[in-house]
């Protein structure tokens, strides 16, 4: 069964529409997910290989190795050493799992924003409570990384995501390390938008840099209150700048005042 072509792209559109075209690998995942669900694929049983699979869909290799990852971070599906990929047997206890078709409309993406919002306020003033001088130099050189692929000409979006991880290390607790890592994969196209639209304005673009800086000057001083409300500020003002960049439109949006140093 092919599943045919699907465009990834950013759309504009009112009152929770659509944001996030559905991904190929998203498809694909779902496909598997409904086999092995269905009984098609029962554990213990090995899935062909990725030239089979990308043949039998229509879709590419990458496609494929896209979507066995999102089964495997499931706990779905696990690699053998040399012998392939298999279904895995039940778990006992289910892992922590978002639908793939979460960033699809624009009140999804603020959902995951506000939960985003919470834990990284969070991580930041523990950051600031806890950081050695070593991670804290860390931290800096992550920022630094985020100015030379600005310089550079790329996205920054693998360098941006680095920076919080960096953040979430500093607090000396692994779990949000791994926490982080989990959002990753459902943060990181909505970070290409976002960081493309910010990408349009000098404003916007100077705005996240100072508000990075910020944070880390928060954290530096050892002063957890200031971190949390740098970082909490920074993903409410980087929604703000998806509404004033035309990227999502809200009915709610004209009723919402403009965050410090964003002008209307």
């Amino acid at each position: 069964m092919s599943i045919g072509p699907v465009p990834v792209s950013a759309s504009t559109v009112p009152g929770g529409g659509r944001l996030v075209a559905e991904r190929l690998s998203d498809r694909l995942a779902a496909l598997l997910s409904a086999q092995l669900e269905g009984g098609t694929l029962r554990p213990g049983d090995r899935l062909p290989s990725e030239q089979q699979i990308a043949v039998s869909h229509g879709v590419s290799r990458t496609v494929v190795r896209e979507a066995v990852h999102q089964l495997k971070s499931r706990g779905l599906l696990l690699s053998r050493q040399g012998s392939g990929v298999y279904v895995a047997e039940p778990a006992v206890n289910q892992p922590l799992a978002f639908d793939p078709t979460v960033l699809d409309s624009v009140d999804a993406v603020v959902h995951v924003v506000e939960v985003r919002r919470v834990l990284e306020g969070e991580i930041a003033a523990m950051a600031a409570q806890r950081a050695t001088r070593a991670q804290i130099a860390t931290i800096k050189r992550a920022l630094a990384a985020i100015d030379a692929a600005e310089a550079d000409g790329r996205d920054g979006v693998d360098e941006d995501l680095a920076f919080h991880r960096a953040i979430g290390e500093a607090t000396g607790n692994p779990q949000f390390s791994l926490l982080l890592g989990f959002f990753e994969q459902y943060l990181r196209e909505g970070m290409r938008i976002t960081r493309g639209n910010e990408a349009r304005r000098k404003d916007f673009m100077e705005q996240v840099r100072n508000e990075h800086r910020l944070i880390v000057d928060a954290i530096s001083r050892h002063d957890a209150a200031a971190a949390r409300r740098c970082a909490t500020q920074h993903i409410q003002h980087g929604e703000r700048r998806l509404e004033l960049g035309g990227v999502i439109v809200r009915q709610r949006a004209t009723k919402r005042t403009a965050p410090r140093g964003v002008s209307k």
